[in-house]
């Protein structure tokens, strides 16, 4: 969920209410992550993102699961950020590769297993290394998976041969980190889809997994090719400046993204509203 600002670029609790409410009943996602990358974390504070799982948990905690996003690349500070979203009432963790400093795997298995050890919620791994720098390498999978607390993977590394020995040797649920591969991840064996582009596509894509859950192929493939130009053009740019671009264009803004992000380009964003109306989203 992208975390709506105020015109003065301060945190809109009401507007983060009124668009959790949207997501959940009009757009049937089942939860929401809340302070991931699409949700501008970098730039939000630690009470800031208190304060908004705690605001979107008091409106749609009753009928939706809430995943905080608590990774950083200093394992004390996303313990912190684990131990307040605990407390702020989050159902479960998502937690990114460490970033930027390159740590090797043997790290990265312990900065896992650090963060899942300092709290009782389950934890869902972020792989999605043209951003981190670092891909959990499928060895490391293997071993993360022995942890109780380690039940997911959220997967953004497009590289379904790795992800397919994962599955087949744990039980860790794979959801697709990139919508366009949400199909042919499921094919495998993965579960669903944490997405960006189901700010629109959410009661859609929800239909398509649905299908292809009910062995209904066709339909799932031809819903999947409905919505592959919406999977796709949310990723034209950062998917936060896309999501609020389209948001806007549907009539439901939520301000401008934190420097240095800010707007997206206009002829970026005319061109997804193009493929939002074409998709009659």
């Amino acid at each position: 969920m992208v975390t709506p600002f105020n015109p003065d670029g301060s945190l809109d609790l009401s507007g983060a209410k009124r668009l959790a409410a949207h997501l959940v009943d009009d757009l049937t996602n089942d939860g929401l992550v809340i302070s991931g990358t699409t949700g501008e974390s970098p730039t939000t504070t630690d009470q800031e993102k208190a304060e908004l799982l705690a605001a979107v948990k008091a409106e749609v905690g009753d009928r939706a699961n809430l995943i905080a996003g608590v990774g950083t690349n200093d394992t004390a500070h996303s313990i912190e950020l684990a131990k307040q979203a605990e407390q702020a009432g989050a159902d479960a963790l998502l937690v990114v590769t460490p970033y930027y400093s390159l740590p090797p795997q043997s790290s990265i298995i312990d900065h896992f297993v650090a963060i899942a050890d300092s709290t009782s919620l389950p934890v869902v791994l972020y792989d999605i290394p043209h951003r981190s720098g670092r891909a959990i390498e499928t060895d490391s999978l293997l071993q993360l998976a022995r942890h109780p607390r380690i039940v997911a993977v959220k997967d953004a590394k497009k590289d379904l041969d790795a992800s397919g020995i994962v599955m087949s040797q744990t039980d860790l649920a794979y959801y697709a980190g990139d919508d366009a591969i949400t199909l042919p991840l499921m094919s495998l064996g993965g579960v669903g889809l944490v997405g960006t582009s189901t700010h629109f596509t959410g009661r859609i894509a929800h239909q398509m997994i649905d299908a292809f859950v009910a062995q209904d192929l066709t339909e799932a493939l031809r819903l999947h090719r409905l919505l592959l130009p919406v999977f796709t053009g949310v990723f034209a740019t950062q998917g936060c400046l896309m999501v609020k671009a389209g948001l806007a264009h549907q009539g439901m803004p939520v301000g401008h993204c934190r420097a240095p992000l800010g707007e997206a380009p206009a002829e970026l964003a005319q061109a997804f509203g193009k493929i939002l109306d074409a998709a009659e989203l």
